[in-house]
């Protein structure tokens, strides 16, 4: 053995067998191996936590060509932290990750540059994170050092939309459940949904989350520990799945109000989940605006008229696209927009 290789001779590999008639066999008193080098890395990060972190993250990343910046994960490191984030319009997912050494560093990296590299990770013993210079570009490249592999990706030029204000930071709801026993039962509603897409009702009350295939085809219910006010809200039953399979074990699940943004969070790992509207969240939307449009004229001086404000976490609802996450590379107007139906999810 010599650092991470490993090699096998067969017995008597090492005799020299007779060349000829009435010749000796000769045992030789020299041998020689080579091996291919090996790199010493000093590890800042633990490979099975990166793979698992870049798991978590990969899922959510956008699936349209043109948008390509959403089509990434970014890598962060600062603060004597990884931050790995992604998004695709509906769903923002940020991995935190304890960082061991000294500077600061970003890159984009393509969805599709990281396929398999979870995979190859987990065979790793050690692994080191780190940046350099991407040639005249202002970008970097990430490089990941392995015993055995050294990993680099030009980073892609572009900059990530400013995800830590989309992350809600006040709660009136918040549960704490086991997922598996949440994709059970939400395995025992898809049956009765009359096509892939389709909504759950999440209804927090009473030590329970109870779950209901919207239109009430179905109801299941799970215990969970809630502490706030009674909250329902109906999220996309493909998203619920994938956030709870990210998650995995006990997680979080926090809640403002039925129509804004619910967060999972789980050891370090946040995802923002956009709602789908219904009935009951547009009447509460209306019923807010129309409470803080009351509230600011009430306060307004009798000199001066009462400015009418929109709540600025969220739009009215209406027919047209819902707003997604921007991207910074380019003007948001220029975009092209684009129909959905009534009941697709919230954009962030």
């Amino acid at each position: 053995m010599c650092g991470a290789h490993t090699s096998y001779l067969e017995d008597e590999a090492w005799i020299k067998k007779p060349s000829g008639k009435g010749k000796k066999a000769t045992p030789l008193t020299l041998c020689e191996i080579r091996v291919s080098p090996s790199v010493a890395v000093k590890p800042n990060l633990g490979a099975g936590e990166l793979a698992e972190a870049l798991n978590r993250v990969l899922p959510f990343t956008a699936k349209d060509e043109n948008r390509p910046i959403l089509a990434c994960v970014s890598f962060v490191v600062k603060e004597n932290k990884l931050i790995l984030v992604s998004a695709d319009g509906f769903r923002l997912a940020v991995n935190t990750l304890p960082f061991e050494g000294e500077g600061e560093g970003q890159a984009l990296v393509s969805r599709d540059d990281l396929r398999g590299i979870p995979s190859a990770l987990k065979r790793a013993r050690r692994i080191r994170v780190g940046f350099e210079p991407n040639g005249s570009l202002d970008t970097k490249s990430l490089i990941l050092d392995t015993d055995l592999i050294r990993y680099k990706w030009a980073g892609v030029e572009g900059s990530f939309p400013d995800y830590e204000k989309l992350i809600p930071t006040e709660f009136n709801t918040v549960a704490h459940f086991d997922t598996t026993e949440a994709i059970k039962a939400i395995a025992s509603l898809k049956v009765l949904a009359d096509s892939k897409g389709y909504g759950i009702d999440l209804t927090l009350d009473n030590g329970f989350i109870n779950l209901d295939v919207a239109d009430d085809k179905g109801h299941t219910a799970i215990p969970a520990e809630i502490e706030g006010k009674p909250m329902k809200v109906r999220i996309d039953g493909n998203y619920l799945v994938q956030a709870l399979k990210a998650c995995g074990g006990m997680v979080e699940l926090k809640l403002t109000t039925s129509y804004q943004p619910t967060l999972f969070t789980a050891n370090g790992y946040k995802l923002v989940v956009m709602p789908m509207l219904s009935s009951e969240s547009t009447a509460d939307m209306k019923r807010d605006k129309e409470a803080k449009e009351a509230e600011a004229k009430a306060e307004a001086k009798p000199t001066e008229p009462a400015e009418e404000v929109t709540p600025a976490e969220v739009s009215p609802p209406t027919e047209a696209e819902p707003t997604e996450i921007p991207e910074q590379t380019e003007p948001v107007a220029d975009k092209p927009k684009r129909k959905h139906k009534a009941k697709e999810p919230v954009a962030v």
